[in-house]
């Protein structure tokens, strides 16, 4: 069975999230393992210059290397990714894990990812170039990753 991790950086603390989180996560159970690992976002102050922006995404994105499994396909969600059709990321995954046992997603901090990261990752996704909630891209997430699933295995879902 296919492990799927996903990184993020952040709490949830919206109850709706949480709920979709959790039901999509249960949903999941059926095709992978999925499991979502929560690490600590560093407190953005109010002034913020673009020193104190590298010093904060460095501390994050080192957290997160630290927190990736060795031989883990690696995709960043990132504004600069490639935009897939959920067929097209359906496809990918299902090719991912023909030669794959662990794809780790992951999702940065607010202030996003730094280049050295990024540049590790296996592929960068973009699912919108509208800004979202890093909150509510994890529900983005799950759930489009419900639908490759669905869509893979040839099950009705919503289109």
């Amino acid at each position: 069975m296919l492990n799927i991790n996903i990184l993020c950086v952040g709490k949830i603390k919206e109850i709706y999230l949480k709920g979709a989180i959790d039901e999509y996560s249960k949903r999941l159970l059926k095709y992978c393992k999925l499991t979502i690992v929560e690490l600590p976002d560093e407190k953005i102050p109010d002034k913020l210059n673009d020193s104190l922006s590298n010093e904060i995404k460095n501390k994050e994105c080192l957290n997160i290397l630290n927190h990736i499994k060795p031989n883990s396909y690696v995709i960043a969600l990132d504004l600069k990714g490639k935009q897939l059709s959920s067929e097209e990321f359906s496809s990918c995954l299902e090719k991912l894990s023909l030669t794959n046992s662990h794809i780790t997603f992951i999702i940065g901090g607010s202030l996003g990812l730094t280049q050295s990261l990024l540049e590790k990752c296996n592929f960068k996704i973009c699912f919108s170039k509208m800004t979202f909630p890093h909150q509510l891209i994890r529900v983005f997430l799950l759930e489009q990753i419900f639908r490759a699933f669905k869509i893979s295995n040839g099950e009705n879902y919503h289109k």
